[in-house]
């Protein structure tokens, strides 16, 4: 076997590799893809993805390849649609497990470990769909925050005003805020409950203060500098929290946004009914431009912002009623008026 393996390589017909002989036995893929998570991934990416990359591998990959059992260099479209078709989860995190894949056979194929790489199922394959968000109006927003107790209310009403993640707002410390020209510096985030050095896309991000937000950073601050002004504290502080710090997590502002929600008799997610609800706001209660909304989210692709804040059908009625508005006007003008106007 190994003498024919040989003559096909010399003949370019296959590529000789020595694992199949020295390796253990048919579990070369997985063995490979340890050796990927503890050499890249775990060095280089955030708790949260090293934490999902290695459940896709204990749920997915191991019961796949050991039902399946072939060696990394023979992996063709037709395994990779199989494997697609044996993830029993939704199309999104289907999507999910099968763009890790595709990373690690990117990384075998960069180390030659394997001749070329293989496609994959196509897109549309997936049955992907955009998903539906829901979205508050600010008169809606704003009853919510207000059911949530006075001293947790600083926090939702920081992420209502600046269209940034809970988990940013968790993170943010006093020397991430730049009192001289009212700026905050948002530069790390909560991967996997854990506080990391960076935001989920790795860029740092600089936002001025809202305006309305103003008198309350200066109330925070003032109570920081009679603390003692530790700069590595938290800017925004649970009362109740145990934990060294007294940071918020994810989990405790769920907690109060959906106590919040219940009172009021509103069903929405704190992400959507924050940062999403506020994006959709500047653009369909404020007549904000998709353009403007991407400056003050930071979004690096425009695509992403439309996804954010689609135009809802109120706003779309309400410029279909200004344009007629115009024609309606210009019809009006007096004859001689028309002329001219078109001589300009």
């Amino acid at each position: 076997m190994i003498q024919a393996d040989w003559e096909s390589h010399l003949a370019g017909t296959a590529q000789f590799r020595c694992e199949k002989y020295t390796g253990k036995g048919w579990t070369n893929v997985l063995e490979f893809y340890e050796e990927w998570m503890h050499e890249v991934i775990e060095p280089n990416l955030s708790p949260a993805t090293i934490k999902g990359y290695w459940s896709y591998y204990r749920n997915w990959f191991v019961p796949f390849f050991q039902k399946f059992p072939i060696m990394l260099h023979e992996i063709r479209l037709h395994n990779l649609t199989q494997l697609m078709n044996f993830v029993t989860l939704a199309p999104k995190t289907k999507y999910n497990v099968m763009n890790a894949f595709h990373s690690f056979l990117d990384y075998a194929h960069r180390s030659d470990r394997i001749p070329e790489m293989p496609p994959f199922p196509e897109k549309k394959k997936y049955k992907l769909t955009d998903p539906d968000f829901n979205w508050l109006d600010e008169e809606t927003q704003l009853r919510v925050i207000d059911a949530i107790p006075d001293m947790h209310q600083p926090v939702f009403l920081w992420l209502k005003h600046h269209y940034r993640r809970p988990a940013e707002a968790c993170a943010l410390q006093w020397r991430d805020w730049d009192d001289l020209n009212q700026v905050f510096k948002i530069r790390r985030s909560i991967s996997a409950r854990q506080i990391v050095p960076s935001t989920k896309t790795g860029a740092i991000h600089y936002q001025p203060c809202d305006p309305d937000f103003l008198p309350i950073i200066k109330k925070l601050r003032q109570e920081h500098l009679d603390r003692g002004g530790d700069f590595n504290e938290y800017i925004f502080q649970n009362p109740r929290a145990r934990r060294k710090g007294r940071r918020y997590t994810n989990e405790s502002l769920n907690v109060l946004w959906r106590e919040a929600c219940k009172k009021e008799g509103v069903s929405i997610s704190l992400y959507e009914g924050l940062k999403h609800s506020s994006c959709s706001q500047f653009v369909n209660e404020k007549e904000g431009t998709v353009d403007e909304l991407q400056m003050l989210t930071d979004h690096a692709r425009r695509d992403s912002v439309l996804k954010y804040a689609k135009v809802g059908v109120g706003r779309k009625l309400a410029l279909m009623k200004k344009r007629k508005l115009k024609i309606v006007s210009t019809a009006d003008l007096p004859q001689d008026s028309k002329e001219g106007k078109k001589s300009k």
